[in-house]
């Protein structure tokens, strides 16, 4: 590779960084003024690509023949262009708005996480309605009047829009920081970010600034995906691609701070601008595709900033969580009752084989229940007794998945010694990775797990010779004893039945107790000998070694196995079945993931939109049980179990 070709991609990543930042601004000023983790912020860039599609194609015409008069044709063009890209971060900017005061003023009181499967619900309905209004296909807008060109530098062809969109960036962060240092507005922005008592002292309405701030964070966005409509088309996986890539810069930069994310996106754009400039090395004889890193740059980047500086790189270091008041069920069988609905539950469940003999379906419905409801109650042990919330769960239930079907296809071991052995992979890929992610809390600890799940699934989609690559595995069938779905149905729920009462008699254990007294004052478990790292690491690895038998019986029961299986989206789903049966109710993310799988495989078998259905139906049941499903019912149940005190009427 010459110099010139390295010059060029590094300006060529100084243009996606400009974008990035956009995006990445308007998260984390979002995130430090609400403090809620928008994850729908992806889905406000993709309608920012959509609607200046259809205001450059529909609108612009007009524009332009009126300015014309003044402009001449191709000044007024070009006026009218860039007027409606500014016009759809104006659109986005409003439908935000519309979103925090119909929606998330609503929630604000709600724990961060039930705000955050609000948000991604709200992705899926938004999804849907850009489906709705444009269509499935591709949308290529028009490149940007008199900036289509190019312009040589060293030798090389360099798009102009290119060299426009690198002085945005810098424009927009010299606005934002005379917006946020030199106007009442930013005043205020930086004192609901540093003290949000201050805004009472200030006589602000926090609500009115709420607005203000969520429509800003939200114009930046679709600011950021108008900017992309000559460069690339829209479509509808946008809102995802771009997610993953903003949180990423807002938390290397460092939570709430702007000149961090612009600093984070400089940087992380331009490694991976540099790793398709420096292609495949010959290094000891042996060859690297750095082009293939950048399907996971951004998250090695972001693994190795959180543990070497865990508030980012500009970002400050987080104060100690408070102590928690909430208490957790204890799991026990109870009184009679109590008892005989679990029996009638074990026993409609164990009989279900002989009454589905005519629709052979209810039997995978029910092997992907009972696999969802394992999967789920192994990321409830570290997210709700021990308060860990991890984004890349899913790591481990893909890994174990992989190592069933590697021991089955490579080694030739029996499906039954794979189902032993799986867990115990998870669980060893695991250990390392939990040692960093303990030492971090809230949502550092979130993404740095989310960064390593990353780079699982990166080592997985690319290696073709071992792990089948992006085509994934085939033919991973069980024994013969259990080939029939009926014997394999048994086999999965005993399995299951026996790994969720194992993960409740360890809550019941003393590590179940260490768990929760570290969850609840670090400071208080450390002053009493426990060697809080230690506890929850070994929480964290057991927690692992169950999604493992979860994903080895997924592996057998679709005798196949992809990629996706430790992709983000997979352990969205994990997070949204435990937030919405009930994080503080050990019966919670059965409930939760009974519901959400029963009724993500209705809808998408009933419904084009089953998406903004499914998410509609989420948003309901955030508002009405803001507990949870099962963790509302049961305070539903001791309210009306609990006798009014003297002088209640």
């Amino acid at each position: 590779m010459d110099v010139a070709s390295f010059l060029v991609q590094a300006i060529n990543g100084l243009a996606s960084a400009s974008s990035l930042f956009l995006v990445a601004a308007g998260l984390s000023l979002i995130f430090g003024v609400t403090r809620i983790v928008n994850f729908a912020h992806g889905s406000f860039f993709m309608l920012g690509v959509y609607v200046a599609y259809s205001l450059v194609s529909f609108a612009a015409p007009a524009v332009s023949a009126a300015l014309g008069v003044v402009l001449g044709d191709a000044a007024s063009q070009t006026a009218a262009y860039f007027l409606m890209l500014l016009c759809a971060a104006l659109v986005t900017g409003a439908l935000g708005a519309l979103v925090e005061v119909l929606l998330l003023r609503r929630i604000y009181q709600a724990p961060e996480l039930f705000q955050l499967l609000a948000t991604f619900a709200l992705v899926l309905v938004i999804q849907d309605g850009t489906l709705w209004l444009w269509g499935a296909e591709d949308l290529l807008g028009p490149r940007a009047p008199g900036l289509s060109g190019a312009v040589d530098i060293l030798g090389r062809r360099f798009p102009t829009y290119d060299l426009f969109l690198m002085a945005i960036g810098p424009l927009v962060l010299a606005v934002l920081w005379w917006c946020l240092q030199r106007t009442r507005f930013g005043m205020l922005v930086r004192a609901a970010t540093q003290d949000r008592d201050m805004l009472d002292a200030l006589g602000v309405n926090p609500r009115h600034l709420f607005t203000a701030v969520f429509a800003l964070g939200c114009a930046l966005a679709g600011l950021g995906g108008a900017l992309q409509l000559p460069r690339e088309p829209a479509h509808l996986g946008l809102d995802m691609a771009t997610i993953g890539d903003a949180f990423v810069v807002v938390v290397v930069g460092g939570m709430g701070s702007i000149p961090g994310a612009f600093v984070a996106a400089l940087l992380i754009a331009e490694i991976k601008a540099l790793c398709i400039a420096v292609g495949t090395v010959d290094i000891l004889g042996v060859s690297f595709a750095f082009s293939k890193l950048t399907l996971v740059a951004e998250f090695l980047v972001m693994a190795a900033v959180l543990m070497v500086r865990p508030w980012g790189l500009l970002g400050k270091p987080q104060s100690a969580p408070r102590a928690r008041s909430e208490q957790d069920t204890p799991f026990a069988l109870g009184g009679l009752r109590t008892q005989a609905a679990w029996l009638l539950v074990g026993a409609a469940l164990l009989s279900l084989p002989l009454f589905s003999a005519d629709s052979p379906y209810t039997l995978v419905l029910g092997i992907d229940l009972a696999v969802a409801a394992l999967f789920a109650a192994s990321l409830h042990f570290i997210m709700g007794p021990a308060g860990m919330h991890s984004f890349g769960h899913a790591a481990y239930f893909g890994v174990g998945a992989y190592a069933a079907a590697l021991l089955v296809l490579r080694a030739g071991v029996s499906s039954e010694a794979a189902l032993v052995l799986a867990p115990l992979v998870s669980a060893l890929v695991a250990a390392p990775i939990a040692w960093f992610a303990v030492r971090l809390s809230g949502v550092y600890l979130a993404m740095l797990t989310l960064a390593f799940a990353q780079i699982v699934w990166s080592i997985c989609f690319q290696w073709d010779d071992f792990t089948g690559g992006s085509n994934g595995l085939t033919g991973v069938w069980p024994s013969a004893v259990w080939q029939d779905k009926a014997a394999y149905y048994w086999l999965t729920l005993t399995l299951v039945g026996l790994g969720v009462y194992a993960l409740r008699r360890v809550l019941m254990s003393p590590l179940g107790y260490a768990l929760r007294a570290s969850r609840d004052s670090v400071g208080r478990a450390e002053a009493m000998g426990l060697n809080v790292a230690h506890v929850q690491w070994l929480g964290f690895v057991l927690a692992a070694g169950f999604a493992g038998l979860a994903g080895a019986m997924f592996a057998f029961s679709k005798g196949s196995i992809s990629p996706d299986v430790l992709g983000v989206g997979k352990s969205v789903d994990g997070l949204i079945m435990v937030l919405l049966g009930g994080v503080h109710t050990l019966v919670g993310p059965l409930v939760g993931a009974v519901t959400f799988t029963a009724l993500q495989d209705s809808l998408s078998r009933s419904t084009d939109y089953w998406r903004a259905v499914l998410g509609g139906s989420m948003l309901l049941l955030v508002l009405v049980f803001p507990q949870g499903i099962a963790g509302s019912m049961q305070a539903l149940w001791l309210r009306l179990r609990t006798p009014p005190a003297r002088g209640d009427a």
